[in-house]
């Protein structure tokens, strides 16, 4: 067991998450997501973050019911793909994902990708936590452009938005449609997904260097302190600690804008592009 500090964030239903959770995509289901997760859960991780289409949510639950860590205490994520999305899909998706994690309930459950028959996929996100399956929900991958056509169509709001974020791609326009309703960002790639021109970028170092911190450690303080809840992965065990060890200092004011003024204004991924739908559609297939 670990002495790590953990800072969390109050969802706008009242739940509390995380700062930090440590994330499983592309992690084998070959025992070493299992391995992976254990390691950060003794490292002092109490958010760990699956999907359908990661195909490793029954290592994951069984890594958090073998853990010895009281269930409560643990802060899951699963998402839904889209092949299961309209509003039955989404009911039988969902039962898939408890029955694949082995739990009672899911902390918190997003729609992966925002097409297809989002809104009554979202039906039955929104069910299924009235039937306390689910704790909290929320989306993923969705622009401005995804968010006004789809989130106008909601019962309810989503607590988050799980969107490529890090110091160069810093979502400013999606994250002042969501502080409106105090939507939380969720960072996929926090740290630009190893990219050295990020890591290596003279304002981050010079910044890692007054710390006595690595570059990661900084541009995850620099997210956290922003108020967004950031996922690392990695499945080195050294990193997957120091990864969490970034709660022991502050940056500055003149040090948040400077990383603030790093933004590109632009991201990897496009979720607006043409035929980007239907290419995830048929880039996995979930059995049942």
């Amino acid at each position: 067991m670990s002495d790590a500090v953990m800072n969390y964030i109050t969802l706008n239903d009242g739940n509390k998450i995380p700062s930090i959770g440590f994330g499983v995509f592309m992690i084998p289901a070959d025992g070493s997501t299992y391995k992976a997760v254990r390691v950060a859960l003794d490292a002092g991780y109490r958010h760990i973050d699956t999907a359908t289409a990661y195909f490793n949510e029954e290592e994951v639950g069984k890594a958090v019911l073998e853990s010895g860590i009281p269930r409560e205490e643990i802060f899951v994520t699963s998402k839904l793909w889209l092949s299961q999305y309209g509003y039955e899909g989404a009911k039988k998706g969902i039962e898939r994902s408890l029955t694949k994690l082995g739990l009672d309930y899911i902390d918190l459950y997003l729609l992966h990708q925002p097409y297809g028959d989002v809104v009554g996929a979202w039906k039955a996100l929104e069910e299924a936590k009235d039937e306390g399956k689910i704790l909290s929900i929320g989306v993923s991958n969705m622009t401005p452009k995804l968010w006004n056509k789809f989130v106008s169509q909601f019962a309810t709001l989503p607590s988050v938005n799980q969107i490529e974020c890090n110091p160069f791609s810093q979502q400013k326009k999606m994250r002042a449609i969501m502080d409106k309703d105090n939507v939380k960002v969720e960072c996929w790639y926090p740290l630009g997904h190893g990219n050295a021109e990020l890591l290596k970028h003279p304002t981050i170092t010079a910044i890692a260097e007054k710390y006595g911190k690595n570059a990661g450690q900084i541009i995850l303080r620099f997210e956290t302190q922003e108020g967004f809840i950031t996922l690392p992965k990695s499945t080195n065990p050294e990193r997957i600690k120091s990864n969490l060890d970034v709660f022991d200092f502050t940056l500055t004011e003149d040090e948040l804008q400077a990383i603030r003024n790093m933004d590109t204004g632009t991201t990897s991924h496009d979720p607006d592009a043409d035929g980007v739908g239907d290419y995830l559609l048929n880039a996995f297939k979930i059995e049942d």
